[in-house]
């Protein structure tokens, strides 16, 4: 079972959406108020790094300062339909620019 999947059943978030960039990934997800938003990016973050260290320990020995995510992050709300549509599209369409 891959990490996204452990999170989804654990804290009760869905990944409806992963894309990446080159730098960077998009997550749209969909998630009950229980956590803040900070501490849901907090977890998926460290859980997610934690389990690329576990699987390629050699990773973290190519990072500066040993570091998979940096501090920063952006974080958007989606209220309706038509617009969780559109950014479903934007994060999907980033996997196939890959």
């Amino acid at each position: 079972m891959n990490v996204c999947e452990e999170i989804e059943k654990r804290y009760d978030i869905q990944f409806l959406e992963i894309g990446t960039d080159e730098d960077h990934v998009h997550f749209l997800l969909q998630s009950v108020p229980t956590y803040s938003i900070t501490k849901m990016v907090t977890m998926i973050k460290s859980l997610i790094a934690r389990e690329v260290f576990k699987q390629c320990p050699e990773v973290k020995k190519q990072l500066w300062g040993g570091e998979f995510f940096g501090k920063g992050y952006f974080v958007n709300t989606v209220g309706q339909h038509d617009t969780e549509n559109k950014i479903s599209q934007y994060v999907k369409e980033k996997n196939l620019s890959m």
